[in-house]
């Protein structure tokens, strides 16, 4: 695993940013659907108190059973900027998968790869310091353009942008329900990335990893914020 460091500014950020695109891998298949390990990673966060929780919930592909779970709550230490959305997410999403005792296998990060505005989103910067193959599975287009796909489960199409740059697909994982964006992050093609999503989408629109890690994320704020909620009357960092 690459070492982190946290950028001063904007400016540094974009340069990282620039520096780790280059890392990407994209000339590998990835696993084979349906075997090894698939893990879930979502975040939520408290704006008013600035903290971040991350969660990663770790799935046998095979039969989608919980093999491990993982947690961590940090503070929010980069600001809101359109683009470098993973500064605010990595470094508490690294500490909940460093905690794992199991190998994550595949990651599944409910955002985006390569179907963001600089071609490196989430997925694709948490591929590239964790080593780990990754794609993202996200609920909306971003700034892209699709034609809907085909009303069955399965049927897919083209994710553009505005250059007509193919950078992700629209998929339909239930009969007639609003397509999931899918896009590689990091030592995974699209085919691949598509073929297990549909693997992680048995009965809901969403993957099995995504829901998960979002209703383990959500439960993990929720207790960090009621730990850190000052008592009645008292000041709220505890002095007088």
């Amino acid at each position: 695993m690459k070492t982190i460091r946290t950028p001063a500014d904007e400016a540094e950020a974009r340069a990282l940013q620039d520096e780790l695109r280059g890392l990407v891998v994209r000339d590998e298949p990835g696993p084979p659907p349906g075997t090894g390990r698939v893990t879930g990673v979502d975040v939520a966060y408290d704006d008013e108190r600035d903290i971040v929780a991350a969660a990663a919930v770790v799935l046998d592909a095979a039969t989608l059973d919980v093999v491990e779970e993982a947690t961590a709550v940090g503070r929010v230490s980069f600001p809101y900027v359109p683009g470098l959305l993973a500064f605010r997410e990595i470094p508490t999403v690294l500490a909940a998968l460093e905690s794992l005792t199991s190998d994550p296998g595949l990651v599944v990060c409910d955002g985006y790869g390569l179907a963001h505005p600089r071609r490196f989103g989430l997925a694709a910067h948490l591929g590239v310091v964790t080593g780990l193959p990754s794609i993202g599975v996200a609920k909306n287009p971003f700034t892209f353009s699709y034609e809907p796909p085909g009303t069955r489960r399965g049927d897919s199409s083209p994710l553009l942008a505005d250059d007509g740059e193919e950078v992700g697909a629209a998929l339909r994982t239930r009969d007639g329900v609003k397509p999931v964006f899918v896009s590689v992050g990091h030592r995974v093609d699209l085919p691949t990335a598509r073929a297990h999503t549909l693997r992680l989408t048995p009965r809901y629109r969403l993957p099995e990893s995504t829901r998960r890690a979002d209703a383990l994320c959500r439960r993990a704020l929720r207790e960090a914020t009621a730990a850190t909620a000052a008592p009645p009357g008292a000041a709220p960092d505890g002095r007088e």
